[in-house]
């Protein structure tokens, strides 16, 4: 991914943090790129009872190679800045792992 070198990925206890922006309700879920050091995606789920929230941690995890049990919206949860802890994965693999993803 271009940018991925731009993101602000940090580490904190137990894993590794992120910033994502959110556009739901669009026509398909996929990583869109970096925008002011965040991840930016888009996701087809409405933001109706958690289903986009739901739907970014899944394509965090199929990306990042993780469970989608250990993706943790931490902040966020109603709002399209959402801040992401995953647990088990470092933010130098982390940033290793979304750089080989093609946008």
């Amino acid at each position: 991914m271009d940018g991925a070198e731009a993101l602000a990925i940090e580490t904190v206890p137990g894993g590794c943090g992120l910033r994502v922006r959110v556009r739901p309700g669009a026509r398909e879920t996929r990583v869109i790129g970096v925008h002011g050091g965040s991840l930016k995606v888009s996701v087809a789920e409405a933001p109706e009872k958690g289903r986009a929230n739901d739907a970014v941690r899944g394509l965090l995890a199929s990306i990042l190679g993780v469970s989608v049990a250990s993706i943790e919206i931490r902040s966020g949860l109603g709002s399209r800045e959402k801040g992401v802890r995953i647990a088990g994965l470092s933010a130098s693999l982390c940033r290793e792992r979304l750089g080989r993803h093609p946008v």
